[in-house]
């Protein structure tokens, strides 16, 4: 019974971490990557740089995506380092 008294703590630390750093940390990824998926042409995006542009092309096959940050000026962008969206556009009714 002894040994079992000194795990208890140990548990208790281990769950409180848990919900306290490591649930919430798998979430807010979950939630980027959702972001992140649902990207299209025409909205307006801010990336980890700081950069804020439109994006104008999504492409399928990699993961980059092509974001105008001022007038003819394109960039190609890693999809994970996009921060946020900031305005979506509507989807296509069809």
């Amino acid at each position: 019974m002894q040994g079992l008294e000194s795990l208890i703590p140990l548990v208790l630390i281990f769950g409180i971490m848990y919900f306290l750093l490591i649930r919430p940390q798998q979430k807010k990824l979950k939630d980027h990557q959702a972001m992140i998926t649902a990207l299209r042409r025409g909205d307006q995006v801010i990336t980890q740089g700081g950069l804020i542009g439109k994006v104008t092309k999504v492409k399928d096959e990699g993961n980059e995506v092509e974001v105008e940050i001022a007038t003819g000026v394109n960039v190609r962008v890693v999809r994970s380092t996009i921060a946020s969206v900031v305005s979506k556009t509507e989807p296509a009714k069809s």
